[in-house]
């Protein structure tokens, strides 16, 4: 009994070892991080700087693949599957913990099959309309919903998505009937109504501003509990009439279920100390972006109460995929 229990202990000891060697080699080839959103959107833009960042502090190239479908779904799915070796990430959105709830048959379970890294940032979002909506203030557009329900559309980036969500939110907190239009992404969202085809958005700040200041849409309400440091001059949707309304987009980067500890913390490190630089956080804060910095186990729990938050939201919403 006494040698099986020292051969037990001597395996166990040697597995560490193999463990720790791994962890402290990584990483020895390009590492590359899934964008399961279109090009041109906050993810994209974010997880290309996060891979410069990245890419001179761990002397590996950092791949930025789009990986585009299913509110998401397709990319998440793609690293949920992938070897949990640190060589694949996901930058990921509250889109996914909405999906948690919203798409029942999904081949993948987020807190199962994907282990929490880090967050990366959050900005608001920013109700906007095409000018030829007569409202040119959010009670006014409240007034004008309630006065022809279900006429007025909003676009968002498909179903589950934060542009979706967060107008679902308004929609039960003010009692209005909006019509969905949901697009392949944001980009042919945004598009929609700079044309004038659909009426309403609800778009990230750090995208919509410059459209806002070229007077292509008009801003009506931010969404933070705050007003956008970027866009000063328009309340917010709680100051415009909707007591407690608060919503954000944020992202962050999650890994294969069984990726070693070792290099989740490193990862996690690393990417905070990124996000942190003045440079980085005055660059973003110009575009209405504030980092966001977590240990791995506070990034865990704070997607487990975003999966909670929207659950409510879609349940009270009675939202179902399509």
């Amino acid at each position: 009994m006494l040698r099986i229990a020292r051969r037990s202990l001597l395996i166990g000891s040697l597995a560490a070892v193999t463990t720790s060697a791994k962890a402290q080699a990584w990483p020895n080839r390009p590492i590359r991080i899934v964008v399961p959103f279109g090009p041109g959107g906050p993810a994209d833009i974010y997880a290309r700087v996060l891979g410069q960042e990245l890419s001179e502090t761990l002397k590996q190239p950092f791949v930025i693949e789009n990986k585009t479908g299913a509110g998401g779904t397709i990319g998440a799915d793609i690293v949920a599957k992938a070897a949990p070796d640190g060589y694949t990430l996901l930058m990921m959105s509250n889109t996914l913990t909405t999906n948690e709830t919203l798409l029942a048959n999904k081949p993948y379970a987020l807190m199962r099959d994907l282990t929490a890294v880090a967050p990366v940032n959050y900005s608001d979002l920013v109700m906007v309309v095409s000018p030829s909506v007569k409202a040119t203030t959010l009670k006014e557009l409240i007034a004008l919903a309630k006065a022809e329900p279900g006429k007025l559309a909003y676009a968002s980036a498909g179903p589950g998505t934060p542009y979706h969500l967060s107008v679902e939110l308004f929609k039960t907190m003010t009692g209005t009937d909006l019509l969905h239009v949901p697009f392949k992404n944001s980009g042919d969202a945004r598009n929609a109504v700079i044309g004038g085809h659909v009426q309403i958005m609800l778009d990230a700040v750090t995208a919509m501003k410059p459209i806002i200041d070229g007077g292509q849409v008009r801003a009506l309400a931010t969404t933070g509990d705050k007003r956008s440091a970027v866009l000063p001059d328009v309340p917010t949707v709680s100051e415009a009439g909707v007591p407690g309304y608060e919503a954000t987009l944020w992202l962050g980067i999650m890994a294969p279920t069984g990726t070693p500890k070792d290099i989740v913390e490193r990862l996690n490190s690393e990417i905070t100390k990124a996000v942190a630089k003045p440079a980085i956080r005055d660059a973003w804060a110009k575009q209405g972006a504030v980092p966001m910095t977590m240990t791995s186990a506070q990034f865990e729990t704070f997607l487990k109460g975003d999966i909670e938050k929207w659950a409510k939201v879609i349940q009270q919403a009675g939202l179902k995929a399509p």
